[in-house]
């Protein structure tokens, strides 16, 4: 089987995988779902929710100098006028008079021919802008346009001296946001990784343009730093994209890159923007958007360091870096099937980091207050139907790092038995100790 084959292979279960165990699945299926949208499940919501806080406990609760925002999904049309979207975000888009399919140009192979039948009549390529068009109120004409927001930045500049003024903050200090972000998209594809509605997780840095590039390095390693130990990313499985060719107010940009089954996509971006957003709003809304630097007594615009990483993308990347098969597993085991299905999620992030398996349902009504005590600190599930064998592959399946089994002894001694995932490896440990060792295990 060729290398493209086994890629495909394995990004088709883990789609399989997210289906059936309900972490993602089309939305509106059961009327044929609607390409570019997704659901979360049961265990992909709460891992979502697990990524998105622990982006947040990193970029703003563990720092003095970053604020948080929660902005409106629609904003005043000449938010997108200022910040150039309804003039230049746009893609080129051309259609096969063949078969009828839509192309995105740059996402051809061969510009000239139809990737779906191979027909050469297309038609000219023309612009296709991307932003999502509503209207506000009763009435429906282009007085009453507006647009769903095309990214999570740009309230941020908006709302940037009321952050400010409200925080008393002072330069350098930065603004994040979490929320939905939306774009007609004329070929969304990859499973999650290119989607018309998904969740962007964006930090603006506001500082001297002075100290601009200084500040720029900083978040770069920062959120290199964030792969490595809280994602656990291996060097062999991301890589540092530098931008020769740059936006015109850009002085550098990175894009941080992952490996997914269907080839290297970009995760997320650490750019230096210059002073060209709040410029930009602040000629546009008539307001003045400078800083005054009362220490030095004089007004400046502020540069801006960004770092924007989608959420979706990032949930996709910790599946793809984490899904696996291995056979020697069930020998170990001593299990019937032929290979276990494994997610080696990291801990931090996983839906369940903890299931409860008593080891007889005689044993429930224990394990079951051990369980309940538990789930106060940790994400935990309780599972007492079918074998321990059966329930850990369970377990494996959905990623729960650890497995804690209540059995006859757990009554004398006061004691359990907890089964690490990746080594499967048991500790019997004593149950006043169990919260100390399960923080220490998950890295909290």
């Amino acid at each position: 089987m060729s290398e493209e084959c086994k890629n495909q292979e394995r990004m088709d279960k883990i789609v399989s995988l997210c289906k059936r165990r309900g972490f993602i699945f089309p939305s509106s299926e059961i009327y044929g779902g609607i390409n570019g949208f997704w659901d979360y499940g049961p265990y992909g919501s709460r891992m979502k929710r697990a990524i998105e806080a622990l982006w947040w406990h990193e970029m703003v609760e563990t720092r003095d100098n970053v604020e948080g925002l929660d902005s409106t999904i629609i904003c005043h049309p000449q938010v997108w006028k200022a910040s150039g979207h309804l003039d230049q975000f746009s893609d080129l888009m051309t259609d096969c008079k063949h078969c009828k399919m839509r192309h995105r140009v740059d996402q051809m192979p061969d510009p000239t021919t139809c990737p779906n039948c191979g027909s050469q009549d297309l038609t000219e390529p023309r612009e296709f802008n991307l932003m999502m068009k509503t209207y506000v109120g009763p009435v429906f004409d282009d007085e009453h346009v507006a647009y769903l927001r095309a990214e999570t930045c740009q309230p941020i500049f908006v709302d940037f001296q009321q952050v400010r003024i409200a925080t008393r903050q002072k330069l350098p200090f930065g603004i994040a946001q979490i929320g939905k972000a939306f774009r007609n998209e004329i070929n969304p594809r990859n499973f999650t990784f290119r989607s018309r509605e998904f969740t962007q997780m964006e930090m603006e840095f506001f500082c001297d343009g002075e100290q601009g590039m200084e500040w720029f390095e900083y978040w770069k390693e920062q959120r290199i730093k964030y792969y490595r130990e809280k994602l656990q990313f291996k060097d062999d499985f991301f890589r540092i994209y530098v931008h020769e060719k740059l936006a015109h107010y850009a002085k550098a940009a990175i894009d941080i890159e992952v490996k997914f089954p269907f080839g290297w996509g970009e995760l997320e971006g650490v750019h230096h923007r210059g002073t060209w957003d709040l410029s930009r709003h602040s000629e546009y809304s008539g307001q003045d958007l400078q800083y005054v630097d009362h220490d030095n007594n004089r007004k400046i615009m502020p540069t801006v360091i960004e770092t924007s990483v989608g959420l979706d993308r990032t949930l996709l990347a910790i599946l793809s870096n984490a899904y696996d098969e291995d056979s020697a597993a069930t020998k170990k085991e001593g299990m019937d099937e032929d290979i276990r299905v494994v997610l080696h999620l990291p801990p931090l992030v996983a839906p369940v980091q903890l299931a409860v398996l008593p080891q007889s349902k005689k044993l429930s009504e224990n394990a079951e207050k051990l369980y309940r005590d538990l789930n106060r600190h940790f994400r935990c599930e309780y599972d007492v139907t079918g074998s321990i064998g059966k329930r850990y592959r369970r377990q494996d399946e959905i990623g729960t790092p650890f497995c804690l089994t209540f059995d006859f002894d757990s009554l004398n001694d006061n004691a359990v038995t907890i089964r690490d995932r990746d080594t499967m490896l048991q500790d019997r440990i004593n149950i006043t100790r169990l919260r100390d060792y399960l923080e220490e295990k998950i890295g909290l």
